[in-house]
């Protein structure tokens, strides 16, 4: 897997992915999208926007499952709150914050990963082998936003909390059966990193 993201002419990026990228890319966004579930039915069209807005309320709780807890963290408490600081009252404001923010960062979410499916979808390798990939518009963000997703989860399920720790990973055996998961980690840090200095 090599392919790296390029700066296009007249803006954004393109990529050469061949068949094999661009159906690991496609599965691992459909399989975040499965993760992140099905999005909020959409309100009646007759209603009013300011009642939806304060009616729909997310969920307080963080999620059980280890890469949705990555993917929408708590957002106060963790290493950097000090000792001084009340755990309760974290623990409260975390809610309230969830509560009015999460089921918006979900819908971002899947929209990104959307995105991903639907660049993908009818992407097929020319004679030589790959296929380009050319992202404009808003799609260079929404991929970006995916492939962080993609890279958050997949180190919650390699349970990889810092960065040092993808480098030990990257030297496991190839019978080891986290080799596949750690291989996709690295290569789409690759591209997410090629991505961004390409924006």
């Amino acid at each position: 897997m090599g392919g790296v993201f390029e700066t296009r002419a007249g803006g954004g990026a393109t990529v050469a992915l061949d068949g094999i990228e661009i159906s690991i890319l496609r599965s691992l966004a459909v399989q975040l999208l499965e993760l992140i579930g099905p999005g909020e039915p959409e309100p009646e069209a007759d209603a009013d926007p300011l009642a939806v807005l304060f009616a729909s309320d997310g969920p307080t709780e963080p999620p059980s499952d280890p890469a949705l807890a990555r993917l929408f963290p708590d957002a106060y408490g963790g290493p950097g709150a000090g000792p001084e600081a009340d755990p309760e009252e974290l623990r409260a404001r975390s809610a309230e914050f969830r509560r009015f923010t999460e089921n918006d960062l979900r819908t971002r979410k899947r929209e990104d990963a959307l995105a991903v499916v639907r660049s993908l979808d009818g992407l097929a390798p020319d004679g030589e082998g790959a296929a380009l990939l050319e992202l404009t518009g808003e799609l260079p963000l929404r991929w970006l936003g995916a492939l962080n997703d993609l890279r958050l989860t997949i180190a919650a399920r390699l349970d990889i909390t810092e960065d040092d720790e993808s480098a030990a990973l990257f030297r496991l055996p190839d019978d080891d059966p986290r080799k596949p998961m750690v291989m996709a980690y690295l290569w789409l840090g690759g591209l997410q990193e090629t991505l961004i200095e390409t924006l």
